[in-house]
C-alpha cells in the first residue's frame, strides 16, 4: 500500500484526505521493527528505537540523520531520560533506512496554513499528515523537525522499555511492579537489590510494555533541558570514518561523474579515447537518461578518485543547450515578468486590499521590490555514496551521508532492478546538508555506476567544480510591495506578490516523476503569509515563475527569501512613517504576546534604545519559521575599507528547550549561514553555465568577519519549535536594516556585496 501510495497519489490537501480514506488500516498497523534481525545476537530490540545486549550495553538508535544539528545527542537524550539510563553510557547508533521511522512532522509545512492558523481545517489537515507520513513511510531529516518529530515517540520508546524491563523482574521475582524502581541503568527491588538492565534485557524484549504508560512531567526531568555533551564529538576530533567520505571496503573501485553543465541538457556525444590511456582508469561510462532533471553525462571509473578526476578532464564531450534562459539576467526578467503578469494563490488574503488601496491617499501608500539570486548549499564534504550491487544482482548495499534514506533506498532499488526488502542504506554522519542531501541524485548515480560492476563496491564522488555546479538551488525570487499607512503610520493595508520557482514541481520531478504537482505550492510565500503581524487588508499572492532550473529545500525554504522581502518592507514603512522600527513592530504585533516579548528582549540584549556610538548602526528583523518566533538585532560599522558586522543578538522562543547548548548552537550557526549568504553568495549563469565553481566564487563568512553573537532562549510559546532554521532568516534582513541605518542606502537586491565592501 504505501508503494503504490508512494507513486500514484498526488500531493495536495486532497492527498491528505485521500491517504487517511484509503490507508485507515496502514494508519493503525504497527511498523515492522528493523531491529528484529538483531535478536539472537546478542542484542534484545525493545522497539525500533532501544536495544539491550546480555552485558548491559544500551544502544539508542537515531531515526534522522546527523549533519551537525545535534540529533545524535538531543534524540539520545529523550531516550535516557525516561530510561534512566545516562547519555554517556548509551551507545548511539544511525537508525537504518526503514518505513519505522517515518517523520510526519515535516510532513506539516507542505499543508497550505501557517503556524498562527490553529483553525479546525488547518489543525485537522496537520493531523492528518501524520497518518500520510505513516503511509508514505518517509524517513527524511529536515524542516527543523528532528527534535519536534521525535519527543512523543522516542521518550515513549524509553519508558517502554523501562516498564518492561520493571515487568521482567517482577515476574523473576514475584514482586508486584509498583514496588520496583530504575535507577542509573538498573531495576531496584525493595530490599535494595539492584539488577542491570542486560542481566533483564532477554527476557524483558519477549514482553508486550504496559498500555498506560505515563511519560515523565517536566518538572522532574533531570537530563532533558540541560546541555548535553555532544555523543558524537570525539569521533569528529579525533577523526573518525564517520563520514560518508570515509567508506573504505575491500577491492572498492572509484569513479567520478561529470553532467552537462547547462542543467538539464543532454550529452549529445562523448569520446572518451584519451581518458582510457590514463593508467589506473578502468572504464568510461555512458550515464545519461532521457527526461532526467539534471541532464545527461558520463561517469570515469579508476582505481583511485584522483586518477578518475583527471582522466575525466581528458574526455572530448558535446554537451547539449540548457532548458531555461542562457543568462542570469533573462533568468530574473522571466520571474520578473511572472511577478507583474501571472495570476497566484493567496495564502493570506484578509479584509478587502483592492478597495483600501483604491481610496488611499498617494502620499500615504509606500511600494518596494526586492529580489534574491539562487544559492547553493556548498556542503563541506562534496556530494559521495558508495554502492555494492552483489555479485547475482540480487542485493544491493549503499553507504551515504543522505537526509532521506527511505526516498533513497527505494529510488536506487528500482535503478538497480532489486527488490527494496534486499536493498540496505546505511546512513553515514554527513558533512553538510541544509536540504542537499534530501536529493537521491547523488546516491542514484553511484548505484547506476555500481550496476556496471556487479560484485565490487564503488564509491562516487563528486569534484568541488561538479558539486557547486550541479545543486538543487535555492531559488531565485522576486517580490513587489505595497503599503498603505493609517494615521498613526501603522500599515492599515499591506499588498504583497512573490515569483519564485516552484520548489516542490521541480522536486517531485526527480523524487517521483511519475507524479505530478496540484494547487498551489505554500513554500513560494512561507515566511511572508504566516507572520504575526495584524493588519486589517493584508493579501499575498504566490506566483509560480516556470525556470527550469533545478531548485530544492535550501535552509528554511522560502522564509531565507520571504524574510527578507518582509522584514526590509516592514523597516521602510517604519521609516516613511518616522517611527522606531521596535514601536512599529509592537504596533503590528498587538495580537501576538509570544511575538512582542521576543522582540522586546532582543531590544533589551541589544540596548535598542540606547544612544547611537558613532561610526556603528543596528537593524532589527523578526521571523517566525517552523514554530519558532526569532527576533534578531544586528550591529554594523563603518571602517576605512569597508563595512563591518560587529555584533547580532538573538532571542528565540521555540516554547520547549530540550538541549540549550544545542539549541543556541544551531541558532548560531543558521545566523552565520544567513549572513554568508546576505554579504556576497550568488549562483549565476552565463551561456546556460553555472559561473561559481568553488568556494573561491561562493565563500562564506570567515572568522575574521563573524561578529559576536548573542542568544537568549525564551520559552512563552505554547508549541515546540524547530531550531535548525529559523536563525538564518532574520539574519539577513536585519544586516540590511542596520546597513541603511548606518549609510542612508536602501538595497533591496541580494547580496549585498554588489553594493558595497564588507570586511
Amino acid at each position: 500500500m504505501g508503494k503504490i501510495l508512494r507513486r500514484t497519489f498526488l500531493i495536495g490537501t486532497a492527498a491528505i484526505a485521500g491517504g487517511v480514506a484509503f490507508g485507515a488500516y496502514k494508519v493503525l498497523e504497527t511498523p515492522e521493527n528493523p531491529l528484529e534481525a538483531k535478536r539472537g545476537s546478542g542484542e534484545n530490540p525493545f522497539n525500533p528505537y532501544v536495544t539491550i545486549t546480555d552485558n548491559d550495553v544500551v544502544s539508542v538508535y537515531v531515526p534522522r540523520s546527523e549533519m551537525g544539528q545535534g540529533v545524535a545527542t538531543t534524540l539520545v537524550a529523550l531516550v535516557a531520560e525516561e530510561l534512566d539510563v545516562p547519555v554517556e553510557r548509551i551507545r548511539t547508533l544511525i537508525a537504518p533506512a526503514s518505513d519505522a521511522y517515518f517523520n510526519s512532522t515535516m510532513m506539516h509545512e507542505l499543508v497550505p496554513f501557517g503556524h498562527l492558523d490553529r483553525g479546525v481545517l488547518a489543525q485537522s489537515s496537520r493531523a492528518a499528515t501524520r497518518a500520510v507520513g505513516k503511509i508514505f513511510g518517509i524517513q527524511a531529516t529536515g524542516g527543523s523537525s528532528s527534535t519536534r518529530d521525535a519527543f512523543e515517540p522516542m521518550r515513549r520508546a524509553g519508558a517502554a522499555a523501562r516498564e518492561t524491563l520493571k515487568l521482567a523482574a517482577a515476574e523473576q521475582f514475584s514482586i508486584a511492579v509498583d514496588r520496583l524502581s530504575t535507577a542509573d541503568g538498573a531495576v531496584e527491588l525493595p530490599d535494595g537489590t539492584r539488577l542491570t538492565y542486560g542481566s533483564l534485557a532477554q527476557a524483558a524484549s519477549a514482553l508486550e510494555p504496559p498500555t498506560d504508560i505515563e511519560l515523565r512531567d517536566p518538572s522532574t526531568w533531570t537530563v532533558l533541558g540541560k546541555s548535553q555533551p555532544r555523543t558524537d564529538m570525539r569521533a569528529k576530533v579525533t577523526g573518525a570514518p564517520i563520514f560518508g567520505m570515509d567508506v573504505d571496503l575491500p577491492d572498492m573501485l572509484y569513479a567520478t561523474i561529470k553532467m552537462n553543465p547547462r542543467l538539464g541538457g543532454p550529452m549529445l556525444s562523448f569520446n572518451a579515447r584519451e581518458a582510457r590511456k590514463v593508467r589506473g582508469v578502468i572504464d568510461v561510462i555512458d550515464i545519461s537518461r532521457d527526461g532526467e532533471p539534471f541532464g545527461g553525462g558520463f561517469a570515469v571509473v579508476a582505481q583511485d578518485t584522483w586518477t578518475a578526476f583527471k582522466a575525466a578532464e581528458l574526455v572530448d564531450v558535446e554537451w547539449g543547450e540548457a532548458p531555461y534562459p542562457s543568462t542570469t539576467d533573462a533568468i530574473m526578467e522571466q520571474i520578473g515578468d511572472a511577478l507583474d503578469n501571472g495570476s497566484g494563490f493567496h495564502p493570506r488574503n484578509d479584509g478587502d486590499v483592492d478597495t483600501a488601496f483604491a481610496d488611499a491617499r498617494r502620499d500615504r501608500v509606500i511600494e518596494a521590490r526586492y529580489q534574491v539570486p539562487y544559492l547553493a548549499h556548498a556542503t563541506m564534504e562534496p556530494m559521495n555514496a558508495t554502492a555494492l550491487l552483489s555479485a547475482d544482482g540480487e542485493r544491493l548495499d549503499i553507504w551515504a551521508g543522505t537526509q532521506a534514506p527511505t526516498i533513497a533506498l527505494e529510488d536506487c532499488a528500482h535503478e538497480a532492478g532489486v527488490a527494496e526488502e534486499n536493498t540496505f542504506v546505511k546512513i553515514t554522519y554527513l558533512g553538510g546538508g541544509f536540504g542537499r542531501r534530501v536529493e537521491v541524485d547523488f546516491v542514484r548515480y553511484a548505484t547506476r555506476i555500481a550496476k556496471a560492476f556487479p560484485g565490487r563496491p564503488v564509491k562516487t564522488v563528486w569534484s568541488r567544480e561538479e558539486d557547486m555546479t550541479h545543486d538543487a538551488y535555492r531559488p531565485a525570487a522576486m517580490s513587489s510591495w505595497r503599503a498603505l499607512l493609517g494615521d498613526d503610520g501603522v500599515p492599515v493595508a499591506i499588498d504583497a506578490r512573490i515569483a519564485c520557482p516552484s520548489i516542490m514541481k521541480s522536486a517531485l520531478d526527480r523524487f517521483y516523476p511519475s507524479l505530478f504537482a496540484v494547487g498551489p505550492d505554500s513554500s513560494i510565500a512561507q515566511g511572508a503569509y504566516d507572520q504575526p503581524y495584524s493588519v486589517e487588508n493584508y493579501r499575498v499572492s504566490d506566483i509560480i515563475a516556470d525556470v527550469a532550473v533545478p531548485v530544492g529545500i535550501w535552509r528554511s525554504v522560502g522564509n531565507s527569501y520571504n524574510g527578507f522581502f518582509q522584514e526590509s518592507f516592514i523597516d521602510e514603512c517604519a521609516h516613511a512613517a518616522e517611527m522606531d522600527p521596535l514601536d512599529m513592530r509592537l504596533a503590528l504585533m498587538k495580537d501576538y504576546p509570544t511575538a512582542q516579548a521576543a522582540i522586546k528582549k532582543v531590544a533589551d540584549m541589544a540596548r535598542w534604545s540606547a544612544p547611537a556610538t558613532p561610526g556603528r548602526a543596528k537593524g532589527m528583523a523578526f521571523t517566525l519559521s517552523f514554530g519558532t518566533w526569532v527576533a534578531q538585532v544586528v550591529e554594523v560599522e563603518s571602517r576605512d575599507d569597508g563595512i563591518a558586522i560587529t555584533n547580532v543578538w538573538c532571542a528565540a522562543d521555540s516554547g520547549r528547550v530540550i538541549d540549550p547548548g544545542i539549541c543556541k548552537a544551531q541558532l548560531m550557526s543558521g545566523i552565520v549561514f544567513g549572513l554568508s549568504s546576505a554579504l556576497g553568495q550568488a549562483i549565476t549563469f552565463e551561456d546556460g553555465m553555472v559561473q561559481e565553481t568553488n568556494f573561491d566564487t561562493f565563500d562564506a563568512m570567515r572568522i575574521d568577519q563573524c561578529p559576536d553573537i548573542h542568544i537568549e532562549l525564551l520559552e512563552n510559546a505554547d508549541h515546540m519549535g524547530g531550531m535548525g532554521e529559523p536563525g538564518t532568516p532574520p539574519s539577513i534582513p536585519a544586516l540590511a536594516n542596520a546597513i541603511f541605518a548606518l549609510t542612508g542606502e536602501r538595497v533591496r537586491s541580494m547580496p549585498l556585496s554588489d553594493s558595497m565592501d564588507f570586511v
